[in-house]
């Protein structure tokens, strides 16, 4: 028997790219016909597998850890016969159990890592809300007077919208070069100092220009932060668990937001600098950010992707209960980057008389016009654009720039408006706890599908409560208590899932890029939307303005329901076979398939069964 049959080419040597399709059985990563999800190391000889590792093991300078990685490797390609492989103790087996029963019992490491990527979401939302409070009082201090100039909407508006506007163009751009070159860390590191000098620099300004640039500066943080940040900890997670380690970025925005409102309320009683204060407190999140992420370990899949495999290795012992299951992991993550290479053509890899070369043809540029040429790359950016940009169709940054003004606008008293700002925070941090489970076991995709209806109706009922008579107590109320329903529901929907969904849905070499691309649509529209909103509101009053955003829920719904497949408990690494999948063999299943279940299933009350579009024939 011939042992030197062609493998996946997952070693140094790549026998040939024809022979990688030919082992997953013709399933094409930029057209998945079949939607079928495979394990590459599924079809692999056990001889194979063992001289794959082999060669992967001298390669990468992890001789000494070669029988461990090749119990991981036959692990990683019959996860659920963990216990029949010769030589694991009974203690990395319990491990492997527990990953199933009891997926939450992860290393401190790990913990830690997700805490700091918390805290550096908090720097994130108590940035957003410094300025709903000051706005009640700097226009003022700089000589704006909205009431009697038109043009002065647009300074506030302006000012407001700069953090959003530095994000979008510049901040996100900037993560990709610095990713590049400093690792994860390195940027938030970078990002949280960016956070914390303009925050301060913004209570100090003597005109509205000073405050411009003050919080233009922030933007840039603001956008390198939340372009690094999921990605780190969507990066270090296991994949049972992501969605729920991940969703802490809107978790603690949500948190950073409630403690925004409650510096405004507490500081809006100290006169002319109050508003000074109500800007400068975002630096409290903004220390432990910078002293607490170099005691994080580093993504292992960056060190991955630099070839780094003995640190990649060191860095999963710190986040793996196991030297076992990271040495699992490892191998497993490097089967399917191997894959992506050659099969998704990044540039970074050509093969060449049976030898792999490295060549610098999938830099910047390379991969951003890549987002659109490669099918299964351009399905992941339609999905990634999609949940972002509902973000801010579905109004929820009006709310957290503008909600004061609003209740101001409702006839509350300054004193009221911040309070009911401050309930509004509360509630959009307490009902974001909910989906830390239901994330992965509901789904991304179905969150948001049940949630978006219900948005839609809150906003549409709390704009008509405006024509309620000003002097009733139910004008104040019923506003209140729609945009509170409102919140509820968006918290454990369309709030965590645009950040967790976009920081997994882009291959490994393609991630930062991606996710700058996505954090760029959701913050430039959430600038264009700062901007517009007071001349907006002017416009249309506040009923039509609130009910404009009504629509828009309306139209997210129908965006989501066709472009956005469900990503929960696959690893990253198998999210290829999912946006493989072509984007109109996907519309057409949910519009004859899902469609036609749901409606028979939940208004008509038929005992009906869903027909999958996902086979998985190797679990």
């Amino acid at each position: 028997m011939d042992e030197r049959k062609p493998s996946l080419g997952l070693s140094r040597h790549v026998y040939s790219g024809r022979s990688a399709e030919e082992a997953l059985k013709g399933v094409d990563l930029n057209r998945n016909i079949e939607a079928l999800v495979e394990n590459p190391l599924s079809h692999l000889t056990p001889e194979q597998l063992q001289r794959d590792v082999r060669a992967f093991a001298q390669a990468n300078d992890l001789t000494q850890y070669s029988d461990l990685l090749k119990r991981g490797a036959h692990i990683a390609k019959d996860p659920q016969f963990y216990e029949a492989v010769e030589g694991v103790t009974e203690l990395e087996k319990q491990a492997l159990h527990d990953e199933r029963t009891r997926s939450f019992r992860q290393p401190r490491a790990l913990y830690l890592t997700i805490v700091i990527c918390s805290i550096g979401a908090a720097v994130q939302g108590w940035d957003q809300t410094g300025s709903n409070g000051a706005n009640l009082n700097w226009p003022a201090a700089f000589g704006l007077d909205t009431d009697r100039k038109s043009n002065d909407f647009w300074i506030l508006g302006l000012v407001n919208a700069a953090p959003y506007i530095a994000a979008s163009l510049i901040g996100c751009w900037l993560s990709h070069p610095l990713n590049h070159y400093l690792g994860r860390r390195g940027v938030i590191f970078i990002a949280a100092w960016f956070c914390f000098f303009s925050v301060l620099g913004s209570a100090f300004t003597q005109s509205w220009v000073e405050l411009f640039i003050c919080r233009l500066l922030l933007g840039i943080g603001m956008g390198t932060k939340a372009s690094t940040i999921p990605v780190l900890a969507a990066e270090s997670s296991p994949a049972s668990i992501r969605g729920s380690l991940v969703m802490g970025w809107q978790l603690w925005v949500s948190f950073g937001i409630f403690l925004g409102f409650t510096a405004n309320l507490v500081l809006y009683q100290l006169g002319d600098i109050a508003w000074r204060l109500q800007f400068g407190s975002a630096f409290i999140p903004a220390v432990p950010l910078i002293i607490g992420i170099y005691f994080c370990p580093e993504s292992p899949r960056w060190y991955i992707k630099k070839h780094r495999y003995h640190d990649a290795f060191k860095s999963l012992q710190r986040l793996r209960n196991t030297p076992l299951q990271a040495a699992r992991d490892l191998y497993y993550i490097h089967a399917q980057v191997r894959l992506e290479e050659l099969m998704l053509g990044d540039g970074d890899i050509t093969v060449s008389e049976g030898k792999e070369q490295y060549t610098s043809n999938g830099r910047y540029a390379n991969r951003f016009i890549q987002l659109f040429t490669i099918a299964r790359i351009r399905r992941a950016t339609l999905a990634a654009s999609v949940v972002m940009i509902a973000q801010q169709m579905c109004g929820i940054n009006i709310m957290a720039f503008y909600s004061s003004t609003l209740f101001t606008e409702a006839k509350a008293s300054e004193r009221s408006a911040l309070l009911v700002s401050w309930g509004f925070g509360l509630i959009n941090f307490a009902f974001a706890w909910p989906a830390v489970r239901s994330i992965d076991r509901f789904g991304r995709r179905n969150l948001l599908l049940f949630t978006f209806p219900h948005m839609a109706w809150t906003l549409l009922a709390a704009g008509f409560s405006f024509y309620i008579p000003e002097d009733s107590p139910a004008h104040l109320g019923l506003i209140t208590l729609f945009i509170y329903l409102f919140a509820a529901f968006y918290s454990p929907g369309e709030g965590p899932v645009p950040f967790t969904y976009s920081a997994e849905a882009f291959p490994l070499f393609h991630r930062e890029v991606g996710m700058s691309l996505a954090v760029s649509i959701n913050l430039f529209w959430a600038a264009v939307l700062t901007v517009v909103y007071p001349k907006l509101s002017d416009a249309l009053t506040p009923t039509g303005a609130i009910g404009f955003f009504a629509g828009l829920n309306v139209i997210a719904l129908v965006m989501i329901f066709l472009w956005v497949p469900e990503t929960k408990q696959r690893t990253l690494e198998e999210l290829d076979y999912i946006f493989a999948v072509p984007t109109r063999k996907h519309m057409h299943y949910q519009v004859t398939k899902v469609l036609p279940y749901s409606v028979n299933r939940y208004i008509l009350r038929k005992d009906v069964e869903l027909e999958q579009l996902y086979k998985f024939p190797s679990t």
